[in-house]
């Protein structure tokens, strides 16, 4: 079966074999070597001030952010389940909450999130997601920071970059946090999150606020190559596998280069198919189609062409799916999901099968005729 939902994304070969050597103690001068070079590849990766890593999920990362960072009020962008849920981690701590609200498929107005701005003077922190999942979507973060910081430069901009760090270069000169999550791009399993943080967070967090996930503990201590409390010790060690590989594949540019190349051949090819794309303006990360049979579609790939692809959650459940296209994703798997989607639509008697979805797709991806 070919993982193609966009989280967890599959783990490569060789990845699985270094997580599967002995289990390393988190105390020794071993494991702090494997951690000193984790970090200096994730600050190539991050382009950030600093940079910290948690045994947690993403939404760990999203609280660790928000009760570390948000003093007073925070301004969420809700477009998505993600989205929704920053809002949900400020009311559970007591903040002051203020919620910018749309469909899922449309990308936040930066007016929208200016006005708020200038009506609330409680709002010191900003949640977006730069990638929001649950629909696909890809917000205007990088513009909607710059314009925030020209108004006030100490509130923080939080942005979730969990299915966007790896995916695509991103503008970091108004971000005060990125959080990256294991299971997307960096195709590892889940567990391990990471943010990247700018000077002013770090002024701000200060002691830190909570107790597992205070932020100014970890700082402390990951400078030192060692963590609070129990380091992540087998996703660490598979991260830094991670990265190595994609150094040895030629670098992070040519990861973006890659990624941006096969989203483009992906949409394309489902579009040349009579299909439509969901997201007014779609993230590279995956390539979300809303359809009446998004369900049949879904369930033909699964049990007849080896294909597992995402749903929707909630009003969505049922009419979108959504195929993963992050990571370091052999050709030949992606030629074989559009192909697969085609001949799903032949057999519910959509179209007749003629290789649309593979030529299209192959003439995009190896650039044939450019």
């Amino acid at each position: 079966m070919l993982l193609f939902t966009p989280g967890p994304t599959p783990v490569p070969q060789n990845v699985r074999n270094a997580m599967s050597d002995e289990t390393m103690h988190h105390r020794t001068p071993e494991f702090e070597a494997i951690f000193e070079q984790t970090r200096k590849h994730l600050f190539n990766l991050f382009k950030s001030d600093e940079v910290v890593m948690l045994s947690s999920s993403g939404t760990g990362a999203m609280e660790a952010a928000v009760i570390n960072l948000c003093h007073k009020t925070l301004l969420n962008v809700n477009s998505g389940k993600f989205g929704e849920r920053f809002g949900k981690i400020a009311i559970a701590h007591g903040l002051g909450s203020v919620e910018i609200k749309n469909e899922w498929n449309t990308p936040v107005s930066i007016e929208a999130v200016v006005e708020a701005v200038k009506a609330n003077s409680e709002i010191d922190a900003i949640a977006v997601q730069i990638s929001e999942s649950a629909g696909g979507l890809r917000h205007p973060v990088e513009e909607l920071a710059k314009a925030i910081k020209k108004i006030n430069p100490n509130i923080m901009i939080i942005a979730d970059g969990i299915t966007a760090v790896g995916v695509e270069k991103i503008d970091i000169s108004n971000i005060d946090c990125l959080i990256a999550g294991s299971q997307k791009a960096l195709m590892l399993p889940p567990g391990l999150s990471i943010l990247g943080l700018s000077s002013l967070a770090i002024e701000k967090i200060g002691a830190g606020k909570g107790y597992y996930l205070n932020l100014a503990s970890e700082i402390k201590n990951q400078r030192k190559n060692t963590t609070a409390y129990t380091a992540a010790t087998t996703l660490i060690i598979g991260l830094l596998e991670v990265l190595e590989t994609i150094e040895k594949d030629g670098g992070i540019d040519k990861l973006y280069e890659t990624t941006a190349l096969r989203a483009k051949a992906v949409e394309s090819s489902l579009e040349a198919l009579g299909l439509h794309v969901y997201p007014a303006t779609p993230a590279l990360s995956m390539t979300t189609i809303d359809d009446e049979n998004a369900s049949q579609i879904r369930k033909l790939l699964q049990e007849e062409f080896a294909v597992n692809v995402a749903g929707g959650q909630d009003h969505l459940n049922g009419k979108i799916f959504r195929i993963n296209q992050m990571g370091l994703i052999p050709v030949y798997e992606m030629a074989w999901v559009v192909n697969s989607v085609e001949l799903a639509l032949a057999k519910l008697g959509r179209r007749v099968y003629d290789g649309t979805a593979n030529k299209v797709f192959n003439e995009i991806y190896f650039e044939i005729g450019k």
